[in-house]
């Protein structure tokens, strides 16, 4: 399964990501309420030091989400193209699954999601109120913060795509990975409580 291999971290990365957000940000400008959307690097390429598949995950928090096929026209010069899935169920292509202790509203998980095959990119489109969209903003900040933690998601990930390497797609690979979710979810609930109650110097 080529795209489930697992690299070591390639300080380009982020400067790659900012390049796609900024050629995403003009393609969004004409939404009337674009002022107020969130551009953002997410996922493992996002954690300084930590192996990853070596695709440029994106998000993009907006306060409602538009149609599908009006973002499939904005984001066509850039070569985002809608992402369908490999299975009927693929995981986080039209909603997320809720973490658990979130709310459950299925109205919040609703997504729109896109790939660039040609530069190795994906982009998911959120609601600015999704728990998921926060969800996976907190879990790069918590990795980045905590090398120990992100050390053993890294031997999580190489194993996981050893054990799907024949796998026709990485559904499985990725819904595997909510076991490692699922284990640090106190401790990262914990990390981010108290990320929040420290004071902000003006």
């Amino acid at each position: 399964m080529p795209n489930a291999v697992i690299v070591d971290y390639e300080s380009s990365w982020p400067e790659r990501a900012q390049q796609v957000l900024a050629e995403v940000q003009t393609a969004l400008a004409p939404l009337s309420d674009s002022a107020r959307f969130t551009y953002e690097h997410i996922g493992s390429t996002a954690v300084p030091g930590l192996a990853a598949k070596p695709i440029i995950d994106l998000q993009v928090r907006m306060p409602s989400l538009p149609s599908l096929d009006q973002l499939a026209g904005l984001l066509a010069p850039t070569g985002f193209v809608s992402a369908q899935g490999a299975r009927p169920d693929s995981p986080g292509v039209y909603r997320d699954t809720p973490r658990p202790a979130d709310p459950t509203d299925p109205t919040l998980y609703e997504k729109r999601l896109f790939h660039d095959p040609a530069r190795a990119a994906i982009l998911h489109i959120r609601r600015a109120d999704s728990p998921f969209a926060q969800f996976v903003v907190v879990f790069r900040d918590w990795l980045r913060s905590n090398p120990v933690q992100a050390g053993i998601y890294e031997e999580a990930k190489r194993r996981l795509a050893t054990q799907h390497a024949s796998d026709r797609d990485y559904d499985d690979y990725t819904r595997s990975k909510s076991a490692f979710f699922d284990e640090t979810n106190d401790e990262m609930r914990s990390w981010a409580r108290r990320q929040s109650s420290r004071p902000h110097l003006t």
